[in-house]
Formats: structure tokens, C-alpha cells, sequence
């Protein structure tokens, strides 16, 4: 029956496989935001509050370990039962270490994005190579892990609905191409290098330093075209008259 300080609004907070949640808030607040009342569920997870009045409200419960949710309750003059079941949250342990070597790999960047692609968490893995991602939403995420010297890395990982998930990273160094561009037998400098893969795209491109060096980093294994070219030609217009004329011209790649 309703109460003299309000109606009551009761129910249990349940887990996983109908478990009782002990100790989660329960808070009952206006569609304006204002807190109306407050409780904390007993062992067996039952919980009551007095709702003001007749009309449309939000109960959030939340507690250690488990995902908060949100609700609206429509309160009519008669007593309402209403129960919450709240989603557990779970761990992800991983490891990164080098496929070649096997040797943790430490200082590695990982990051968690859930299934729109939106980042959950993200984390730098220990000298033993070692990643802790504490509260995760059980169900499917994607790990990008990157880390100088190799390559990136994307793989999906099955949070499981309990407990800690493990999980192992291997990374492979990325590949490198360097070399040295000369014209009539002598180093090229500021030459313009262009590295293009199988499927015509344009990797990276570099220029060469005083000794005609070039190099490039973090590759994929597979075929490519490396071009080298000096600076295109420049025509200025000059209008010469009988006295002495001076007319510098500058050579610059394509953007610069």
C-alpha cells in the first residue's frame, strides 16, 4: 500500500543466471535530474524506495563489478515492482611480444574499441609485455596494438561473460629499404625517392641528404617500384635590355 511519505517502488537487482546483487544503489531521480530517494539493495538483492508522487521517473542502480543502467519507471497511484538486472563487467590480460623472437615486447600502446568502432580503454603494455584492460562489456572488441619496430597490429578478442580473458599478441618487425641514389658516379643530393606497392599506391616518399641516401621504415614483405628523380625544370620568362641582367633561379620538388 502506498506510503505516507510516497508510493514504493520495489524490486530485486539480479545478475547473471538470476543472481542476487547485494549492496548496489538503487536511485531514484526526476526526469529533471533532481535526486528523490535513495537505497541500498540487502543480500538477497531486493531494494525499496518512495516515489514522490504519480508520474514518470529514472532508476539508476549501479554496483561494484557490474555495468550501471538506467530506466524509466512510470509510477501510478498503487505500489510498483520493478527489478533491475544489471550486465557484470570483465577483464582482458594480454601479453605482446615479438613473432620472431618471442621476447616481450614493452612500451607497445593498446587499444580497445567496441564494435561501432568507439575506443573503450586504452593501455601500454609492461617491461614483461604484460596489457590489464579491468572493466570491459563482455562480448566482442578490437585490439589495435602498435609499437616501434613493428608492424601494426588489428585483432578481434571474445570478452568472455566472466572472470579474466587472456589473451597472446605477436607483432613482426617491419621491414626496411634503404639505399643510395647517384648521378655520374657521384651521391645525389635532395633527389625525391618514391615508394610504390604492388597495387600502384604511393607508400612513402623521401629525399636524399648530402651523401644520396634514402631509407624507409615499417614496411609490409612484397613487391615494390622505388623511382628517383632530381628537380624538374623551371622556365622563367626574362626580358634582357642592353645592360647586364641578373636572374637567379631557384629548383624546388612539387609541393615544397
Amino acid at each position: 500500500m502506498p506510503s505516507s511519505s510516497g508510493t514504493p517502488v520495489v524490486g530485486r537487482v539480479r545478475g547473471a543466471e538470476d543472481t542476487p546483487v547485494a549492496r548496489a544503489a538503487v536511485t531514484l531521480i526526476s526526469l529533471g535530474g533532481r535526486q528523490l530517494g535513495r537505497a541500498l539493495s540487502r543480500p538477497d538483492g531486493s531494494y525499496r524506495l518512495d516515489a514522490p508522487g504519480v508520474g514518470s521517473y529514472v532508476l539508476i542502480a549501479s554496483a561494484d563489478g557490474y555495468q550501471p543502467q538506467a530506466s524509466t519507471v512510470v509510477i501510478g497511484p498503487d505500489p510498483v515492482t520493478y527489478d533491475v538486472l544489471l550486465s557484470g563487467t570483465s577483464g582482458l590480460l594480454g601479453t605482446v611480444r615479438s613473432a620472431d623472437t618471442k621476447e616481450p615486447v614493452g612500451g607497445a600502446v593498446v587499444v580497445a574499441a567496441d564494435v561501432r568502432g568507439e575506443v573503450i580503454d586504452t593501455g601500454v603494455s609492461g617491461a614483461d609485455g604484460t596489457f590489464d584492460f579491468a572493466a570491459l562489456v563482455p562480448g566482442q572488441v578490437t585490439l589495435a596494438v602498435t609499437a616501434a619496430g613493428y608492424r601494426p597490429l588489428v585483432m578481434p578478442v571474445e570478452v568472455a561473460t566472466h572472470g579474466v580473458t587472456r589473451t597472446e599478441i605477436a607483432l613482426t618487425y617491419g621491414s626496411q629499404l634503404q639505399g643510395v641514389v647517384r648521378a655520374a658516379g657521384r651521391p645525389m643530393n635532395d633527389a625525391r625517392v618514391t615508394l610504390v606497392d604492388a597495387a600502384g599506391n604511393v607508400v612513402a616518399t623521401a629525399t636524399t641528404g648530402e651523401d644520396g641516401a634514402y631509407g624507409f621504415i615499417d614496411l609490409d614483405g612484397g613487391e615494390y617500384t622505388v623511382t628517383a628523380a632530381g628537380y624538374p625544370p623551371r622556365a622563367d620568362h626574362v626580358t634582357i635590355g642592353s645592360r647586364a641582367e641578373g636572374h637567379d633561379i631557384e629548383l624546388s620538388h612539387p609541393g615544397e
